[in-house]
């Protein structure tokens, strides 16, 4: 047999906020010019987060370079201290 499953409706209170239709409210951020200026301090941070990134990477490259560069000068020296055959 089944039993039947009792479900006790909840009482839910929902709280609602009431917003007035005019522009007095977050006007601010509604304008045009504040969009602008967000978007502009935006772009900024990311350009000067990619600047650093490059700035990181080309240390790398350079570091990586300087360890090319020793390498190969061990490198020649053990093909120039080798008699050749």
């Amino acid at each position: 047999m089944l039993s039947a499953v009792r479900r006790v409706p909840r009482a839910v209170s929902v709280s609602a906020r009431l917003y007035t239709t005019g522009r007095t409210e977050g006007s601010v951020a509604q304008s045009k010019g504040f969009n602008k200026k967000e978007k502009a301090h935006e772009d900024q941070f990311v350009h000067a987060h990619e600047m650093e990134q490059l700035a990181k990477l080309r240390a790398q490259i350079q570091a990586k370079q300087q360890e090319i560069d020793s390498l190969q000068k061990d490198a020649d020296a053990i093909t120039n201290k080798t008699p050749k055959a």
